[in-house]
Order: C-alpha cells, then structure tokens, then sequence
C-alpha cells in the first residue's frame, strides 16, 4: 500500500519510494529530513481541505506536512 492509504496512528516502515515522480530538490529535502527506504512513519492526521491534504507525518520524534502526492509516492508495510 502508499502511504496515503495507511490509517492514521499506524506504524509502518517504508519499503520503497518512486524517487521519479519528485522533483530533484524535493527528493533532496525528503532525504535530509530522514525519508527513506527503511524510515518508521505513522500518520498523525490528514488535512481537511479537498483531497485531505497535508498529510502530518511522524518520523522518529518529528512531525513533518507532507503533500498527498509526496505519500502516493511511498509503498509502505504497516508493523
């Protein structure tokens, strides 16, 4: 599953990002806020305009706002 379909307060653990469908600085900024292949994430709560976006996503001790096209990019498996 993406990570925009996981349900919110599940942990999950990224298995694969399409690093094609961002653009290069974005993927660079993802990257140095510790987005990776292997990063446990959990969403906190999705948005409430159209399309639930952003979506607030936790990663260790940090909570980041990540567009929904960011998460549809990210094949995760919940723990």
């Amino acid at each position: 599953m993406t990570l925009d379909q996981l349900l919110p307060r599940r942990q999950a653990e990224i298995v694969a990002i399409d690093w094609t469908v961002l653009a290069p600085d974005e993927a660079k900024r993802l990257r140095a806020l510790g987005i990776d292949e292997g990063a446990q994430v959990a969403i906190a709560h999705r948005g409430v305009f159209g399309g639930r976006d952003p979506i607030a996503l936790s990663i260790g001790r940090m909570t980041l706002a990540l567009r929904r096209a960011h998460a549809m990019a990210m094949t995760v498996r919940e723990l």
